[in-house]
């Protein structure tokens, strides 16, 4: 008995998950929730409070994937700590390909498409998306440790700067349904760290206009 409850919840939480993804949250009736799911509102109700408490248990399991799920399996590819975060931009690429450009970030689309007032949900959306950051600002420091970039970078700051670059990348490849707008920001971004990598004085001759990439 106990573990047929457990399996609905998890049932429901999937349905959520998918549907979510697929739709959209206010696009995705509960009807249709249930149908996925393959369970009744009375469970539905035994489990969850609303669609919107629903909704905070996704981007609950969303946050527990994010190690296990997506970041393990890349971090075991290398010890390079920039490398980690390019294979991680890479795999957003892949599923932008596999999706014929459709791909929309799961917590970017909800960030757009949820109220303000629903304050709970926004508070797990930032979770899940410092989690993220949180986890590229780890491989920055690391690399600052190393010293494959100055000791000066500011590691929270650039790491939002890789979210950025990769919410953006993935929003502009869906609408324009091309995968070159994430490709060129990524390009863009590893210039960047490639440039954080050089001496002081290198870098300084860049900023001052000697980038051959500026004369193009």
């Amino acid at each position: 008995m106990a573990k047929a409850i457990v399996q609905t919840r998890e049932r429901l939480l999937q349905a959520a998950l998918d549907l979510f993804q697929e739709k959209g949250y206010a696009a995705c009736g509960m009807s249709e929730i249930l149908a996925r799911a393959q369970a009744n509102s009375g469970s539905f109700y035994y489990f969850f409070r609303s669609k919107e408490d629903l909704l905070v248990a996704v981007l609950q399991r969303y946050e527990e994937m994010l190690f296990p799920v997506l970041l393990e399996p890349l971090w075991k590819k290398t010890e390079d700590p920039f490398e980690r975060i390019f294979l991680l931009l890479a795999k957003y690429r892949e599923l932008i390909v596999a999706s014929n450009c459709t791909y929309g970030c799961p917590i970017g689309r909800l960030a757009l498409e949820i109220e303000p007032t629903y304050e709970e949900a926004h508070r797990k959306i930032a979770a899940n998306f410092e989690g993220w950051a949180g986890a590229v600002e780890q491989c920055l420091m690391e690399a600052r440790e190393q010293g494959k970039i100055a000791k000066q970078v500011q590691t929270r700051r650039l790491s939002r700067f890789v979210l950025t670059v990769m919410e953006g990348g993935v929003m502009q490849s869906r609408s324009y349904r091309s995968v070159e707008p994430f490709d060129l920001a990524v390009e863009e971004l590893r210039q960047y760290f490639q440039m954080l990598a050089m001496p002081t004085g290198e870098r300084k001759r860049i900023g001052n206009g000697s980038d051959p990439r500026r004369a193009k």
